[in-house]
């Protein structure tokens, strides 16, 4: 991808060392770089890198007005007059300089990865993940066993107490005028177990992408911090405290327009009031666009924009994903090579289809490291059910024990009873 792409704009004054004054103009993000540009002469005053900056600081010059200082190596530059304003262009700057940093550096450790290793790490986790599952079924199973089994002893046990009352009535001398059922002190009442409660499967569900986002509400200017978090059934936004914003189920989400690689916004309609839409620029959009178009394939929409930034043509429906990924390559962007293409049954959270990544030539070039990721998220998941449930049968396993020993002494005095009485 070309590097001259421009993420964002906004305009400002950039204070010129030289002349000592403010130049208006406009400060511009690339996806490696960040640059300045006068208003008047276009000439470029300021045309650094990313990996460069040392420091983002919000600061006051002159003691009076808001500015934005980014200092890059031993030069520090003093930016003012921020529109909309200084807390958002601080926000963004810090969110792709960060990202920057910490791709740079995942690139660096997995540039020597060979794809053979990355395709037999990926199948042995595939194969595990299957076992687990299938232990997983087998656990419920028997766990539902056990629930028969302790229902049938709550029902002997409400039998055998019948039978204690009929058997202290026939005990009684037959010339006792009274009844019983008279000075008969009432059943203490068992309290009745009430069934564990299921788990919420919303929080169960496997998590299939979750990345550090700049959030726009509506047409709220001010942007801020928070997480994208992409899940089978839909997507969750929460600010930078994890707090939930907002939480689109699948059949909420109306649309979704991709605006830039970088940016996209999310919008459910609603009629007699406001839509509730969201925009949502990251460094790591790149990664989440693929799972979006699988996901919202029929509710998705690629702008202009977004289609020229990847010099992909307008096609059909049907391959337009295809041809977007294959035409650019998402080329240039930290820490990616090529596009990753997820399997609808992964989705749905079943791994039976392999996740691949592609180069622009269209060869293979082994299984993510994503995708890893996410099967040993998954089965650190599994993992924590599994011995939820095992200790849910010990407790039962302990609960049945007692309840047969109850029984067995309470069915042996009975017929002790019962032969005294014959």
């Amino acid at each position: 991808m070309n590097e001259d792409i421009r993420i964002h704009s906004w305009p400002c004054s950039y204070y010129l060392d030289t002349s000592k004054q403010w130049i208006p103009g406009k400060l511009s993000l690339t996806p490696v770089s960040v640059k300045f540009a006068a208003d008047k002469t276009g000439e470029l005053l300021v045309d650094f890198r990313l990996s460069g900056i040392s420091e983002i600081k919000k600061e006051s010059s002159h003691l009076i007005f808001s500015s934005l200082t980014i200092l890059e190596k031993s030069t520090k530059h003093w930016f003012s007059s921020l529109h909309p304003n200084r807390n958002v262009v601080f926000n963004i700057l810090e969110h792709f300089w960060r990202e920057q940093l910490l791709s740079g550096q995942e690139a660096a450790a997995g540039a020597a990865l060979e794809s053979s290793k990355g395709k037999e790490l990926t199948g042995m986790l595939e194969g595990s993940q299957k076992r687990l599952e299938d232990t997983a079924k087998v656990l419920h199973s028997q766990g539902e066993q056990f629930d028969n089994i302790m229902r049938g002893l709550h029902k002997i046990e409400g039998d055998m107490d019948v039978a204690d009352r009929l058997l202290t009535e026939l005990e009684s001398p037959s010339w006792w005028p009274f009844s019983t059922k008279l000075w008969k002190s009432p059943l203490e009442s068992k309290p009745k177990e009430t069934p564990a409660a299921n788990p919420d499967p919303k929080t169960q569900e496997g998590i299939l992408l979750r990345i550090p986002v700049i959030i726009t509400h509506r047409q709220d200017s001010n942007a801020k911090p928070g997480k994208l978090t992409l899940l089978p059934s839909g997507l969750e936004i929460r600010d930078c405290n994890s707090q939930l914003l907002h939480r689109f189920e699948s059949r909420d989400v109306d649309d979704i327009r991709v605006h830039t690689p970088y940016e996209i916004s999310i919008r459910q309609r609603f009629i007699g009031k406001p839509d509730n839409s969201y925009r949502l620029l990251a460094a790591r959009m790149p990664e989440a666009i693929p799972i979006l178009e699988m996901q919202f394939s029929k509710k998705i929409q690629f702008l202009e924009d977004a289609l020229g930034f990847v010099g992909a043509r307008k096609s059909s429906p049907v391959d337009l994903g295809t041809s977007i990924w294959q035409a650019g390559g998402w080329q240039g962007i930290p820490g990616s090579k090529g596009f990753q293409v997820f399997s609808k049954e992964y989705l749905g959270g079943l791994c039976s289809e392999s996740v691949v990544r592609r180069n622009p030539r269209n060869k293979l070039v082994g299984a993510s490291e994503p995708l890893a990721l996410l099967i040993l998220k998954k089965l650190k998941g599994l993992a924590l059910e599994t011995e939820a449930e095992l200790e849910r049968q010990d407790e039962a396993l302990d609960s049945i024990s007692s309840s047969v020993d109850r029984a067995t002494l309470n069915i042996d005095r009975q017929n002790r009873r019962m032969r005294k009485l014959t």
